[in-house]
């Protein structure tokens, strides 16, 4: 039988947001952070392009692949046993129970561009690397060309630059700032394209930044009230979707399902039923992922 007279320590308690999600915290906010510094240092010294993906539009700089073999090989030092999940790099098995979510440039293009919008992002999370079914115990998404750095864990709220960060539940669909996203297949934004469209009639107003990290932490600020997209991957929305939530935002799929690649929404509590209802009468619909 189990030794009960000892505590469990393999995995962090979760009730107790003291006793071990504030270290993984602690190491999620120093590598992304230095990450970050590597990844400024690298676009000061010029961008390199290596490779494209999906299409032209989907591209990988050097940067992306240095910065997340840096942020990799740290978590490994501290936490050999946790497993990883990167954009660029194959993905590692947990003995844990806990894996580390990294995007090491969201915003490739921004970056590409030298446009100040792009963030590397951190995130660890508890059970399957899923979206819909995952835990998040802690995220980190930092932005240097801003300055801005935005972290959370689970039960202590979320914070922009040490100031809190709490979403104000007032609003209505017709004052409803969105923001959204395109993916990189020609057919795939022509169908986005018909949503935003539809929505133009009835909210303020459309964002499109082209960070989905930075979006989805804006709705936490309350720079945006709402962010949706489909066909996110995991390193995309994990660090921004626990600081959302940690600031009280509303985060789901569509049509009752959980967030992920097929659907994503993060928003004002306030406007989820309206703004869900809205965004299926325009048209959208949970990405078929077998046509990645």
């Amino acid at each position: 039988m189990p030794d009960t007279s000892r505590p469990d320590t393999s995995r962090p308690d979760t009730s107790r947001p003291e006793a071990g999600v504030t270290e993984l915290h602690r190491l999620a906010l120093t590598v992304a952070e230095e990450g970050a510094r590597m990844a400024r240092e690298m676009r000061e010294a010029g961008v390199a392009i290596a490779d494209r993906k999906t299409s032209i539009a989907d591209i990988v700089t050097e940067a992306d692949r240095a910065v997340e073999t840096a942020i990799r090989d740290a978590i490994a030092r501290v936490r050999p046993q946790d497993g990883f999940l990167g954009e660029e790099t194959d993905e590692a098995g947990s003995a844990s129970g806990l894996t580390w979510v990294v995007d090491p440039i969201d915003g490739t293009v921004n970056y590409a561009y030298g446009i100040p919008a792009w963030a590397v992002s951190v995130a660890v999370v508890e059970g399957d690397p899923d979206p819909a079914t995952w835990t998040g115990l802690a995220g980190v998404v930092v932005n240097p060309s801003g300055g801005e750095t935005w972290e959370a864990y689970r039960g202590g709220g979320a914070r922009l630059n040490g100031r809190t960060l709490r979403i104000a539940k007032e609003t209505e669909l017709a004052r409803t700032l969105v923001g959204t996203g395109f993916g990189y297949l020609p057919e795939r934004r022509m169908a986005q394209a018909r949503v935003v469209t539809q929505l133009l009639g009835t909210v303020r107003d459309i964002r499109r930044a082209g960070a989905a990290s930075l979006d989805i932490c804006s709705v936490a600020a309350q720079r945006l009230d709402a962010y949706y997209e489909m066909g996110l991957h995991p390193w995309d929305l994990a660090g921004g979707t626990i600081v959302a939530l940690e600031a009280g935002a509303h985060v789901s799929g569509l049509r009752g399902a959980g967030p992920g690649e097929s659907f994503y929404l993060a928003c004002n509590p306030v406007i989820a039923g309206p703004l869900l209802d809205l965004l299926i009468a325009s048209g959208a619909e949970p990405l078929a992922l077998a046509e990645d």
